[in-house]
């Protein structure tokens, strides 16, 4: 009786030119998500506290308020921008600056503020997520939009002044086609479209998914430039890595 080969075949090696494509593969994979389907994007300001605080850093979804596509639509999770979505668009006012904001008004909206309370469409916001720094001070411009005309201290920029009169209906501004109406989360000191108007829809870059890390950074810390500023506050991350970031953020949804 023939014994039976006990000896385990080898498994064929893999070659160089195999290797280098498996790794190619992997890059362009990783490429393709990387600039069609998420973005690495970092929190620069304070105006969307508490819900997003300065130096988390978060996942941006690129793909849900996409342009839909023929041939991949059904496949993929598009919808259209609803109130109180949190998104990343890039600024109407300061080109090539990335900004994140909620939702409050879509187009047809009527939107005004009262005393600092938001009113859409008549009725009053119940806004859990907000909240108000006294030490931003009065402003009546800022608190009672777009009753209260800017005034040469408020910050309005130039074109949104021109514009601004064009869209209010009564005590309200009407949300144009085509356009968003987004607020901070922290009311008082955001930078927002009361300040330089609606956010375009082409602007909309995408939507926050988690915070895949935070860390305790200065604020105005992305107005730094200079390289030397850059190179010590990588040190400083380097250094108080473990020290400074915020573990209980990590993998945190953005609501």
């Amino acid at each position: 009786m023939a014994k039976k080969d006990t000896k385990k075949e080898e498994k064929p090696r893999e070659t160089t030119v195999e290797f280098l494509a498996s790794l190619a593969s992997v890059l362009v994979t990783g490429l393709f998500i990387i600039t069609f389907v998420v973005q690495a994007f970092e929190i620069p300001s304070s105006s969307m506290e508490n819900t997003l605080l300065i130096g988390d850093h978060v996942f941006v979804n690129r793909i849900q308020f996409a342009p839909r596509t023929g041939w991949a639509g059904p496949l993929l999770p598009y919808r259209e921008i609803r109130r109180g979505d949190i998104v990343v668009f890039l600024s109407p006012a300061e080109p090539g600056l990335y900004v994140v904001k909620r939702i409050i008004g879509v187009p047809g909206d009527r939107i005004h503020l009262r005393n600092g309370a938001v009113y859409r469409n008549g009725e009053m916001l119940n806004e859990p997520y907000v909240i108000h720094d006294s030490s931003a001070g009065n402003d009546a411009y800022r608190d009672n939009f777009p009753a209260v005309p800017p005034s040469e201290f408020s910050n309005v920029s130039p074109e949104w002044q021109l514009t601004l009169p064009q869209h209010i209906q009564g005590e309200d501004v009407v949300v144009p086609p085509d356009g968003y109406f987004g607020m901070g989360d922290n009311r008082d000191v955001s930078m927002d479209s009361r300040y330089w108007g609606f956010i375009p829809k082409q602007n909309v870059i995408g939507r926050p998914m988690f915070i895949y890390w935070s860390f305790e950074t200065p604020r105005y810390q992305y107005l730094k430039k200079e390289v030397g500023e850059r190179v010590k506050f990588l040190a400083h991350v380097v250094i108080h890595f473990f020290d400074d970031t915020r573990w209980r953020r990590t993998l945190r949804v953005v609501r």
